[in-house]
């Protein structure tokens, strides 16, 4: 005999659904926990970047006191590039630094990324210009480096010329660069040692400036100019400096001997 089983549902009168609770101890824990994370977490973060702020600021003071340091050490006047301090931190450090120091009257700018600490005067106090010849001539003599002034701007040094240069050409043996100072470019330009190979300070410009004149275009102006300017020199450079010079130009240089 085989007995059915009979399943009967309950009315649906009798079903009674229970919307899902959040409020459970578990997930009362969990909410918590999540909250308590997500603050621990910010509060992380923002303790992390004070600090890294913080020794940002101490890391730019001390790159501000060493560049400060070692301008101090030199020669008031002396001009410095921002390359010059790479060994204290990156660039960008370097530049906020001396902007800083620029800020503060410490130090003065001269030219795009050159720096100086200003020459004072016992009667006139800070002297705030140097002429493009003195940083240039600052710059060479920390590269150890020997340059010469040519074209329109020898012609301005010995007084033959007030026009005023569009750029201003050096030549040298040391590093070749581009420089701003002021509003003039200037060009630091490779050259041979024999260009560079004469004895007095005077003689290299003179026959720079010249050889920018040529030989066909010369006034008897320029050439009685030139001689008295020679004569400021040491008789024995001049001599000396003749040998190197083209011929015309030695000419016009053995006038200072005679005269």
């Amino acid at each position: 005999m085989v007995k059915r089983l009979i399943v009967r549902s309950a009315p649906s009168s009798c079903l009674r659904i229970y919307p899902h609770k959040k409020s459970s101890k578990n997930g009362l824990k969990s909410d918590f926990f999540r909250t308590f994370a997500k603050k621990q977490s910010n509060f992380v973060a923002k303790k992390e970047y004070y600090l890294r702020q913080k020794t940002l600021k101490i890391m730019n003071q001390s790159i501000e006191y060493k560049i400060f340091e070692r301008m101090k050490k030199a020669k008031r006047g002396s001009a410095f590039l921002i390359t010059d301090f790479i060994s204290y931190g990156n660039s960008k450090s370097c530049s906020k630094a001396l902007e800083r120091l620029t800020k503060e009257d410490k130090v003065m700018r001269v030219g795009r990324g050159i720096y100086v600490i200003p020459r004072k005067s016992k009667f006139f106090g800070r002297i705030g210009t140097l002429s493009i010849d003195e940083i240039v001539k600052s710059i060479a003599k920390r590269d150890k480096a020997r340059i010469i002034p040519t074209g329109l701007f020898a012609l301005n040094l010995l007084g033959l010329s007030t026009q005023v240069p569009m750029n201003a050409v050096f030549l040298t043996d040391g590093v070749p660069r581009k420089l701003m100072i002021g509003e003039t470019p200037v060009v630091l330009k490779k050259t041979s040692p024999k260009n560079l190979s004469a004895a007095g300070k005077i003689t290299p410009i003179v026959i720079m400036a010249l050889k920018s004149i040529g030989k066909e275009y010369v006034t008897d102006y320029e050439i009685e100019k030139i001689v008295n300017v020679l004569k400021k020199e040491n008789p024995k450079h001049v001599a000396n400096d003749m040998k190197i010079a083209p011929a015309w130009i030695a000419e016009i240089m053995r006038k200072a001997l005679t005269n």
